[in-house]
């Protein structure tokens, strides 16, 4: 991740936006033996087609549910919207990763609405937090809904057909516009956990603040995500999701290919384009278009893998 990871000069910070990949409707990625090659731009269904059979799991993030400003006054609604696109697949998913900012304001009635919504999916989900989801002061809210059975903060990992997933904590104590950390208790257990998984073993990381660099600027990215990222160096293939900038990136780096998903609930500026970032505005013929979901799948004797980005509507 060396020259990706200081973002106080100009020179590097075209580094960043070069190694980034603006994605629209569809993209497919597929990696055959460790090594990606995108497929362009496609159409849903064809992408749908392509991309089956193997294990799918799909990744949703930053629902916000509980904002009403003018960029979304009804997160909640688009939430459901996206939870009918899942619905109406072709095909089950095996399960969903949600990655963070399931709330906006850490209430109860907030999770418990996003509860209600995402359960529709009558699918198994797996979450990690985000900053918007510690907000009260005990943390109490998302810990005793998503916390039992993780570590520390909330981290976790479990196995999936063949795929090895660690959920990982980003979000404690986090500044405004400051970057992500992971912290080393957190790194100790994540090394711990990789050691003695087969080399040959397809890892996934998830978590809510981007583990690469995005724009320092504006706190997009993990000041310590090098740490966690050189321990999985040596396994073929690497996938890091992430969401938190509401918008798709995808990068590759060696054996790792980093995504981020779009929100549920609002876009958010690209990198460098506004003064600073949050909630941004559109067009409401247009909001849908900008909000979305991933689909990503495993074909376990190719390592293939596959992420497909759909919006809500386009």
């Amino acid at each position: 991740m060396s020259g990706h990871d200081h973002g106080d000069d100009g020179v590097s910070r075209r580094k960043v936006l070069e190694c980034m990949t603006w994605a629209g409707t569809g993209v497919l990625w597929t990696i055959t033996g460790g090594v990606p090659r995108s497929l362009g731009i496609i159409d849903s269904a064809e992408a749908a087609t392509a991309a089956a059979p193997g294990m799918t799991f799909l990744q949703i993030s930053d629902s916000h549910v509980g904002f009403d400003k003018p960029a979304n006054p009804n997160a909640l609604g688009t939430l459901e919207e996206a939870v009918n696109k899942i619905n109406a697949m072709p095909a089950k998913p095996s399960f969903m990763i949600h990655t963070g900012d399931i709330t906006h304001l850490s209430k109860a009635s907030e999770f418990d609405n996003a509860d209600r919504i995402i359960s529709q999916s009558k699918l198994d989900v797996h979450y990690v937090p985000g900053e918007h989801d510690f907000l009260d002061e005990e943390v109490k809210f998302y810990r005793d809904r998503y916390g039992r059975g993780t570590k520390g903060a909330g981290w976790y990992s479990f196995d999936a057909g063949g795929v090895h997933f660690v959920g990982l904590v980003n979000v404690v104590d986090l500044k405004a516009g400051g970057l992500g950390n992971l912290g080393t208790e957190q790194l100790a257990w994540l090394e711990d956990d990789l050691r003695g998984k087969s080399k040959s073993t397809p890892i996934v990381l998830f978590a809510h603040i981007p583990l690469w660099t995005v724009y320092p600027e504006w706190g997009w990215g993990t000041d310590d995500g090098g740490r966690a990222l050189e321990f999985v160096k040596g396994f073929g293939s690497v996938t890091v999701l992430n969401g938190h900038i509401h918008q798709v990136m995808q990068k590759v780096e060696g054996n790792v290919t980093f995504h981020t998903a779009r929100s549920t609930a609002f876009p958010q500026p690209a990198p460098g384009a506004a003064p600073s970032p949050g909630p941004m505005k559109v067009e409401d013929a247009k909001l849908r278009s900008m909000l979305g979901v991933a689909s990503i799948n495993f074909k376990q004797n190719e390592q293939r893998l596959a992420i497909i980005d759909t919006p809500l509507q386009g």
